[in-house]
């Protein structure tokens, strides 16, 4: 079938749109957007403040990136409308928002756009933390089957918590809400017209275990009398398989991205796992880690394996498998708050004279110096933590600090935190009984970041491929779309044959060096340490926090 899908990747601070040839995965174009109002963590658009821990998002930032980067793609490629076959979004998540009943954001409305619960809820926003806790209290004392598949614990980042936190602080805003609606399901409403949900965000982000369904109306009256019916009030949306048809283009949305009404529309996929098929992964056994400002670590495997503090979720991504995520919360914001803090002029300086990023010049010093050679040990929790302790409590750490640190040792520090973070991940995988036998890495830090790279292969004692691709989750989209494309068609490609087919075909490939797998080791049993000190409920970490808070 020759002709182009359109992947259309909405990250944290930015919406990405590619143009792909569905026979091969060949990029015809790519055009980006940053969100004319970012990540929301401070104030509103009209200045109303928030409180610490919020990350808001600003759903007209989803619609201008679907109008700004899709008719300058086919401007820019030459591509006819009537080339383009089908359209797949995926989103960061979990990012839900309220929404009447024909789908307007209640922060469209005038009499809401002062009112914080309106808006987008992101990923990070960390606030409904508490509500979290007592999800997990409530679920394990009830004996709730479905808590295990999740970790053993409801993260703050997932979107009943933040649902909850809606009614417990704007009740107006939950009665308002004829739907609370994952911000990709949204998008893909707004394209073909119909509201549904992916099985993608309701298996990995709304508690949904097929065949079973959501939790039962018991569990959350036990929560809270008023939620009894929330799923059935707020979150009752038809469930549809991933890499199938949501729908078609509806003649509005056409029109505004120029394009033929008609035109297939996919189920939506959650951005990280977009980058699964993205890697040319098809099968169990094969990891891809997404690495941007958090880092995303997905798996498929054949049976199902109870794995704390990650996500277990048949169909989830490749049909027919389990799937499964971890995640760290914080890697490129861990670096840009670094470089944000802790870069002195006269590295600023040697950057802008040698035409490098400070990145770049830092990441050369850091390269030289050995496995615990700077005499830091940190800890990658400067955004909490999600796998595999899921407390977003946590902070981040560095010890060691001397009158002789330099920057280059504390993003050295960092960078082995991150990567530390990273085994324990895939160390708890394998001891809990999920294969890993290859890991493919993608993101901006995997091309940007050579001795990230290598440090990977170091700590892990295993080659790391990285994709010879540019595009990563928007590529994956653009396979959701190629496979709503053929859906039902004769002689049409499985879902594998399609991933194989416009997947990338050649990696970089970073080896282990036997030389440095004793430093490693000994740095890791070192994070090790610290890490389970600092997790412990009486520790110096978790006290000062509560210090904090008290005043």
């Amino acid at each position: 079938m020759p002709g182009y899908t359109i992947g259309v990747d909405y990250g944290t601070l930015s919406g990405r749109a590619v143009l792909a040839d569905v026979k091969d995965g060949r990029i015809a174009a790519s055009v980006s957007l940053d969100y004319p109002h970012g990540v929301m963590d401070r104030q509103l658009p009209d200045g109303t403040p928030l409180p610490q821990d919020w990350a808001l998002q600003h759903p007209r930032d989803y619609l201008d990136v679907l109008e700004y980067t899709i008719p300058r793609m086919l401007r820019e490629s030459g591509v006819r409308p009537e080339e383009v076959l089908a359209i797949g979004v995926d989103v960061t998540a979990a990012t839900p928002l309220p929404v009447t009943g024909e789908g307007t954001p209640l922060c469209f409305l005038p009499e809401f756009q002062s009112e914080p619960h309106a808006y987008a809820h992101l990923w990070k926003h960390h606030a409904a933390q508490r509500l979290a806790d007592r999800m997990t209290e409530t679920a394990a004392a009830r004996g709730e089957k479905w808590l295990e598949a999740y970790g053993g614990k409801v993260s703050c980042e997932t979107a009943l918590p933040k649902l909850w936190q809606v009614l417990e602080e704007a009740p107006r805003i939950y009665d308002a809400a004829a739907y609370w609606v994952e911000a990709a399901d949204w998008i893909i409403w707004q394209l073909c017209g119909k509201p549904q949900q992916s099985a993608c965000s309701a298996g990995f982000k709304y508690l949904y275990c097929a065949p079973e369904g959501y939790p039962s109306g018991d569990y959350f009256a036990a929560l809270d009398p008023r939620l009894r019916h929330v799923m059935q009030e707020k979150c009752s949306l038809p469930v549809i398989p991933l890499f199938s048809r949501a729908g078609s283009l509806v003649p509005e949305a056409a029109e505004r991205l120029g394009l033929r009404p008609g035109t297939a529309v996919a189920a939506s996929i959650i951005d990280a796992h977009a980058g699964l098929p993205a890697a040319g992964i098809t099968g169990p056994g094969e990891m891809v880690m997404i690495l941007g400002t958090s880092a995303c670590f997905m798996v498929c495997g054949e049976g199902y394996h109870p794995v704390s503090g990650c996500y277990a979720v048949k169909d989830g991504i490749l049909p027919g498998l389990w799937s499964y995520e971890a995640g760290q919360n914080s890697v490129g914001d861990a670096f840009a708050w670094m470089l944000r803090s802790c870069v002195p002029a006269s590295v600023q300086q040697e950057a802008e004279e040698r035409k490098l990023s400070v990145h770049e010049v830092l990441s050369e010093r850091a390269a030289a110096k050995q496995p615990g050679e700077t005499g830091l040990l940190a800890l990658d929790w400067f955004n909490g933590n999600r796998s595999i302790l899921m407390d977003s409590a946590l902070t981040g750490m560095i010890l060691g600090i001397t009158l002789q640190t330099a920057p280059e040792d504390i993003y050295r520090a960092i960078a082995e935190a991150v990567v530390c973070g990273a085994r324990t991940i895939l160390d708890h995988f394998r001891d809990s009984g999920v294969e890993i036998r290859k890991l493919l890495v993608t993101g901006g830090i995997s091309r940007k970041n050579p001795m990230m790279m290598q440090m990977y292969a170091d700590m892990l004692n295993m080659p790391v491929y990285v994709p010879k691709t540019f595009e990563g989750s928007a590529s994956g989209a653009a396979m959701t779309a190629a496979a709503a494309a053929e859906a039902g068609k004769a002689g049409g490609r499985s879902v594998r044959e399609i991933i194989r087919d416009m997947a990338p075909k050649e990696n970089t490939v970073y080896l282990p060096d036997p030389g440095k797998r004793e430093g490693y080791d000994r740095l890791f049993r070192l994070y090790t340490e610290m890490s389970q000190a600092m997790a412990r409920e009486d520790s110096v970490m978790k006290r000062l926090l509560a210090f904090r808070q008290s005043l």
